[in-house]
């Protein structure tokens, strides 16, 4: 008989682990959809949530109180983003302290985007971090924290090459980093060629793919041309047409997103890192189709059978 699918056995969910970045809210509107969609998906139980921060700390008073709620009003381990764009080292210092006595233990360090913009020359700081690895060798000298770090399938849009942006990925692990999240993607061979490319330089930590669910295809692709991520020709196959169906589209990004994740998991990969864009139901929807459903307060919360 064939063998079954991995992510067809009934204790697939079991072994999986998920987990969620949100951005800090601008307006009150999107502050209440933000705690929507928090509370929405807090049950799923992901192993850590990641708060965004802005170049240059342009978020810096956000991403604190939102960090800080999530600490005071759920269940939720949060993860705070730290970047090393247009700040000195001491600046860069001081905040993590900041996160650190709120009790914040977990961080994702990112050498972040330039304040111009995605594409934009990027110049280090006067005096302040220049780049992913020296910001994580510094996190750590300050703390044991749970840190993670940039990977890119595609290879970052300012690496020469693979070799240059592996040698990076190498010095941010050697420097402390604990687990990588790549940049998002649509084809798996991508992540699988880049995680051999790891595995052949000596990295050994969890290189985590990050997942995309498509809430709007023209917007998605714009970004992702800016970024050095690709679209295949299949998956803009997949949403012509769907501009003014949203409904429609929402479907179809679902299945898109399922589809992904359910392939990774034939080949092995059981941790995953949503972008949300603070909205719950796309994930939501392929959580639940991955098995992952929301746990049952009995006293001791279980895991709910998938």
């Amino acid at each position: 008989m064939p063998q079954q699918r991995f992510s067809r056995q009934p204790d697939a969910a079991g072994k999986l682990r998920v987990s969620f970045e949100f951005f800090p809210p601008k307006t009150d509107a999107m502050e209440a959809r933000l705690w929507e969609t928090v509370q929405r998906l807090e049950p799923l139980a992901p192993s850590f949530v990641s708060v965004t921060y802005g170049a240059g700390g342009s978020t810096r008073e956000r991403t604190a109180r939102t960090v800080k709620r999530i600490l005071d009003e759920t269940t939720l381990t949060p993860a705070a983003h730290m970047t090393c764009v247009d700040a000195s080292s001491e600046d860069v210092d001081q905040v993590v302290g900041e996160f650190v006595e709120m009790g914040v233990k977990r961080f994702v360090a990112l050498r972040g985007d330039p304040s111009a913009g995605v594409g934009a020359a990027y110049r280090p700081y006067p005096g302040g971090y220049a780049n992913g690895a020296e910001l994580v060798g510094a996190m750590k000298r300050q703390g044991d924290f749970d840190i993670s770090v940039s990977a890119y399938p595609e290879k970052h849009p300012e690496s020469p090459d693979f070799a240059t942006d592996i040698d990076m990925l190498k010095r941010k692990v050697d420097n402390g980093a604990t687990r990588a999240i790549t940049q998002f993607f649509f084809d798996n061979d991508h992540y699988e060629r880049y995680v051999e490319r790891a595995r052949r330089a000596g990295i050994y930590i969890p290189i985590v793919p990050g997942v995309l669910p498509i809430h709007n295809f023209t917007q998605v692709a714009n970004f992702a041309g800016r970024c050095g991520a690709s679209i295949p020709g299949w998956l803009a196959e997949r949403f012509a047409g769907l501009e003014d169906e949203p409904q429609i589209h929402a479907l179809v990004a679902s299945a898109v997103a399922a589809e992904q994740v359910l392939d990774l998991m034939e080949r092995g990969i059981d941790d995953f890192h949503f972008y949300t864009m603070n909205r719950a139901d796309l994930v939501f929807a392929v959580c639940h189709m991955i098995g992952i459903r929301p746990r049952v307060r009995t006293g001791v919360e279980q895991p709910a059978a998938a």
